[in-house]
């Protein structure tokens, strides 16, 4: 029996550590982690550069219960590079983000593109954006100078022809119809995103009457969406020029699974 129990104890210590690798923060190869699949950091507790949670490391943007998410252009010619966040080029990049050559990563984005904008460093925001050419939820996120950025102002008013219709992403997809109770739109959402060895998945299924200018709801829609708990499916859902801005609280589905992100009409 003894035997056994130490080959559980250490099948179980590979399993871990193995899932640990998966969801590494930070990726050697210059490109950014998926925001998405890590959850939001709490507030800075020290000044060490290796600590996920210190101000000056850009790690996705956050849901955010009271504001919803803003999207923004890149208006700065002819690109713009990211900058380095404080645990970039293995934890020694320390005085980043910063305007000088040791931060400015090779990655890069050119007017037009479309950011989604998380929180403000100095004279740097942090963004994610959506990769479009990728089969699964990729976001490429990082530091950006503030005034390289124009924020996208989403539509003002709507009607139940702005919000109905098929919305695609490249890992998922977003059905808005009538037929509701009481003149309410039906939503029915599914995400697939695909690991090493299998997929995980998520769905969104409620029942909501649009305000004026987006679509907020939580589980089925039939409970407010301000109602407080930790663990529920909430969503928040705008209309961006030709886009279906969505976002998530990250509770809609499996480890990993969001359906954050810009959906185009099918």
């Amino acid at each position: 029996m003894r035997v056994v129990a130490t080959l559980l104890f250490a099948f179980g210590a590979m399993l871990l550590a193995t899932s640990a690798s998966a969801y590494d923060a930070y990726d050697s190869k210059g490109l950014f982690a998926n925001p998405m699949f890590r959850p939001a950091p709490q507030a800075p507790t020290s000044d060490v550069p290796n600590d996920p949670n210190d101000p000056r490391n850009c790690v996705g943007v956050e849901w955010d219960e009271k504001h919803p998410l803003t999207l923004a252009k890149i208006t700065a010619s002819p690109r713009v590079n990211f900058v380095k966040s404080r645990y970039d080029d293995m934890f020694k990049a320390s005085t980043c983000p910063a305007a000088t050559d040791a931060c400015r990563k090779k990655s890069y984005l050119v007017p037009g593109d479309l950011v989604l904008v998380g929180k403000t460093q100095g004279d740097f925001t942090c963004v994610a954006y959506q990769q479009p050419a990728t089969k699964r939820p990729s976001f490429a996120e990082g530091w950006l100078p503030s005034t390289a950025l124009t924020k996208v102002a989403p539509a003002a008013s709507t009607t139940s022809s702005d919000w109905i219709g098929t919305w695609e992403h490249p890992h998922g997809t977003v059905e808005i119809k009538e037929g509701g109770i009481g003149g309410r739109l039906q939503i029915d959402g599914f995400a697939l995103v695909p690991t090493a060895h299998d997929f995980r998945n998520g769905a969104i299924l409620a029942q909501v009457m649009p305000t004026k200018d987006s679509i907020a709801f939580m589980d089925d829609g039939w409970m407010p969406f301000e109602t407080v708990c930790e663990d529920a499916c909430k969503v928040r859902m705008q209309r961006v020029g030709p886009y279906l801005l969505v976002e998530d609280s990250r509770h809609c589905g499996g480890l990993g699974v969001t359906f954050t992100g810009l959906y185009r009409r099918k």
